[in-house]
């Protein structure tokens, strides 16, 4: 930020008047809304074994990284030479293999690396393997930029340069004006169109598709981020399938061709046929339809090869081989230990080297020589003279230093910078990212700069001499926007998410309000005693809440309820659905998120075994309270498109299973008990005051079963669930289908009718103490709704049979 006189660089001085005139106070509040923004727009970066857990915000600094026009001119430059340099490499080693055969490239730093894909050699030999490429750079203090590695097979990080692009600018709109800063949009607008120049067929209008391993990788909000700027559609290995070698997203329209996929899944994981079987992030049958050329893959598959450290020692020589020139842009000084001269090298300087694996993910650590024992540097010396071609040693580069905001004032942090050069049309012309993403180390005295390691970021602003270009992919104020309310489109996997959403949400309020009543009569809190809890207890246990029906203690029965180990307790209930909110962030409101993740938080805090019964009826209140503002967000919030029909579909099957449940624990058998079981049914299922209004008598069997069963006006009753599954899935048929009804309807309808029909009176005459009519019914019905979920999974959401469009809704 300043030179040796301590005197602020010409690039800088506007952002320094700028912050002098606002002030500290002016500042802070503008960054309290910064934070805020950050939060509202969801931005996170998950950190494995945060205590925060898997929301941590992203960490960004106020103060941006401000490049001269004249310093990024030559970094600019550089990365671009760099970036056909790689792929020139990549394209030789996939395809003829020259460099190999000439010595220049050292077959034990190709032949040895995980990444180095023997499938898919010959397939990009004709193409460019890279469309997006990223280097981390640093600057030594004589101002020099060095490049620490090479990013290439999934470059991350260019998403969160945006979100920070939007932030910063919004906060310092007047430093951002008078510094003049180059914008981000034609480096996006490049990347886009190459990618969809890259489709091999329907290239009018081709269907992109961004990879993400899923919502759990630390950088899935950048994922969802790009694909929204972008206008891709996101999509995890799930979504997509290989049918006779094309690649097709998985919707509830039907099967969808794909022609290009932006992977953010490493090379080995896209593809557990042909790579690595154990992985189920990626598509089976990829590699195949690469190979035949019926999808483009971004970057090739097997570009994760050029990101060996081993061969920044071997840039220099290949360049003046592949492209007659000079390296414009060096990389940090590099000795492979697999050649004897530089393994010399390594032994007799070790102290002022860092060794690290030649190949990434090999599962160690970086060895700094200065820090190490003497025991210490004679181990690592003897495995760099077991295994030389695994290891490469580093100059330790001296890092300089930026500006950050803390509570005490200005402190200075070391950086480094990412940048990232998008190809062009012409494999030949590369355009970069007039900046990049900047990262700044946690402490003053740490050289790692990581945000695993707690690091932050910065914007970075490249200045220009004329009037930056406004290009924006940003929908301009006033521009026309073509009005839509599709979704048809909406990937399976989403829909499946909701409804098991759906299913999820209803299993615990039933299991819930069942303990809460169970809980009332173990403590004597309720009128009827005990008389009816066998029957409650019973109906848990035939849920699957708890695994036997004989729990009279009242401890005993909330370690069944809150059992981690048991699948289908209400603790791991509540986790799966925090774990589905969490994969629908993109789907689901803030204030349902909000309910959602209380909801979880609700039973997570202590374990159960602590809880007094009272406290426990105080966890179940708050958990039925926070179930009931669920459903009102989704009746009342949820556009009525395909995604809110699963959801609710979800809610009415498992609803539907839970009164059918309830009866049949409660009105089957026919004994002097029978009035306490009607009072805790009508209890549990939200129908006592209605009951009361209408029959102001005592409790008798018959008109407790029609409003549990067949009155269609009850939102709890089995009917009203069944009345609208039946109504759900005749918005789902196809508009130009036949007559016949299929497998999922004729289920819906069947079960529909048979409890239209049924004479209420009939079914409750009792037979040696049971009323078996009503028995019968039940368990036809019990029967009925699993095979409608597995046939509706078939016909929507697996695709496994032939595909049915959906029309209309």
């Amino acid at each position: 930020m300043v030179d040796e006189r301590g005197l602020p660089r010409a690039q800088w001085e506007p952002l320094v008047r700028e912050l002098a005139r606002l002030g500290p106070p002016e500042l802070e509040r503008r960054w309290e809304a910064a934070r805020r923004l950050i939060h509202e727009n969801g931005v996170t970066y998950n950190v494995y074994g945060d205590p925060r857990g898997m929301d941590r915000p992203w960490e960004l600094d106020p103060y941006p990284l401000v490049l001269a026009p004249e310093e990024w001119a030559g970094l600019r430059d550089g990365l671009a030479q760099r970036a056909r340099l790689i792929n020139a490499v990549l394209a030789d080693v996939y395809g003829t293999q020259q460099l190999l055969c000439d010595g220049l490239l050292p077959a034990e730093l190709v032949f040895a690396h995980p990444s180095y894909l023997r499938p898919c050699v010959g397939a990009a030999a004709n193409a460019a393997s890279l469309q997006i490429y990223a280097a981390d750079v640093a600057r030594a203090p004589d101002g020099q930029w060095w490049v620490l590695a090479d990013r290439t097979q999934a470059p991350s990080g260019a998403g969160y340069a945006l979100e920070n692009r939007l932030v910063l600018s919004r906060i310092l709109p007047e430093a951002f004006r008078d510094s003049r800063v180059e914008r981000l949009a034609g480096f996006f607008q490049r990347l886009r169109d190459t990618l969809r120049a890259l489709a091999p067929q329907h290239r009018d209008n081709p269907r992109v598709a961004l990879l993400t391993p899923g919502p759990y990788n630390e950088t899935y909000f950048e994922h969802a981020y790009l694909a929204r700027y972008l206008g891709f559609t996101l999509v995890e290995g799930g979504d997509l399938t290989v049918r006779d070698r094309c690649v097709y997203l998985k919707t509830l329209g039907g099967l969808e061709p794909v022609d290009v996929i932006l992977r953010r899944v490493d090379d080995g994981f896209c593809d557990p046929l042909s790579l690595r079987s154990d992985s189920s992030l990626g598509v089976a049958g990829l590699v195949h339809a690469v190979r035949a050329g019926n999808v483009a893959v971004a970057n090739a598959l097997g570009s994760g090869l050029a990101e060996s450290p081993a061969l920044l020692a071997f840039l220099p020589g290949l360049c003046r081989a592949l492209l007659g020139e000079e390296l414009l842009l060096p990389s940090v000084a590099t000795w492979w230990c697999g050649q004897d001269d530089a393994l010399g090298y390594v032994e007799e300087h070790l102290e002022e080297l860092v060794v690290k694996p030649a190949f990434p993910g090999a599962g160690l650590e970086p060895a700094f020589g200065a820090r190490l024992s003497r025991a210490e540097r004679e181990s690592l010396v003897a495995a760099l003279r077991a295994r030389p071609y695994a290891y490469v040693a580093q100059e330790q580069v001296a890092l300089s230093t930026a500006p950050v905001w803390s509570p005490e004032g200005i402190r200075a942090r070391h950086l480094v910078l990412r940048s990232y050069v998008a190809a062009g049309v012409d494999p030949e012309s590369w355009e970069a990212m007039p900046g990049g993403l900047t990262r700044v180390s946690s402490a003053p005295d740490s050289l790692v700069v990581s945000m695993q390691r707690g690091g932050g970021s910065k914007d970075t602003w490249v200045c220009c001499e004329q009037t930056p270009s406004h290009l924006t992919l940003l929908r301009p104020p006033g521009a026309a926007i073509e009005l839509t309310r599709g979704g048809a489109e909406l990937p399976s996997r989403v829909a499946d998410n909701l409804f098991w959403l759906g299913r999820y949400v209803e299993r615990v309020e039933g299991a819930a309000r069942l303990a809460r009543a169970s809980i009332a009569r173990i403590s004597g809190d309720s009128p009827e005693s005990d008389t009816a809890l066998p029957a409650l207890l019973d109906a848990l246990a035939r849920s699957g809440a708890t695994e036997e029906s004989s729990a009279r203690d009242g401890r005993e029965l909330l370690a069944l309820l809150f059992d981690n180990d048991s699948p289908r307790s209400i603790r791991v209930t509540l986790a799966a659905i925090h774990q589905l909110a969490f994969a629908l962030r993109d789907q689901i409101s803030l204030d349902t998120w909000r309910v959602l993740s209380e909801l979880q938080q609700d039973a997570a805090g202590s374990s159960a075994a602590s809880w007094s019964l009272s406290a426990a009826r105080d966890v179940l209140n708050r958990m039925i309270v926070r179930l009931s503002a669920w459903s009102g967000l989704t009746m009342e919030s949820m556009t009525r498109t395909l995604g809110w029909r699963f959801a609710d579909m979800g809610r009415r099957m498992e609803r539907g299973t839970w009164v059918a449940t309830l009866l049949a624990a409660c009105l089957v058998e026919s004994d002097e008990d029978e009035p306490a079981r009607l009072e805790a049914m009508l209890e549990v299922a939200e129908s006592a005051i209605t009951y009361r209004r209408r029959y102001r008598g005592e409790l008798q069997a018959v008109p407790a079963l029609d409003l549990l069963l067949c009155d269609e006006t009850n939102p709890r009753s089995l009917v009203f669930q069944l009345a609208a599954l039946e109504q759900h899935l005749s918005h789902l048929r196809d508009a130009g289908a036949g007559a016949e009804r299929t497998l999922d309807e004729r289920l819906a309808l069947g079960a529909l009718t048979r409890v239209r029909v049924a004479d209420v009176a009939e079914l409750c005459q009792v037979y040696a103490g049971k009323r078996l009519k009503l028995a019968e019914l039940l368990t036809r019905t019990l029967g009925d709704l699993p095979a409608l979920s597995d046939a509706l999974t078939r016909s929507y959401l697996s695709h496994a049979g032939e595909a049915r469009r959906i029309e209309h809704f």
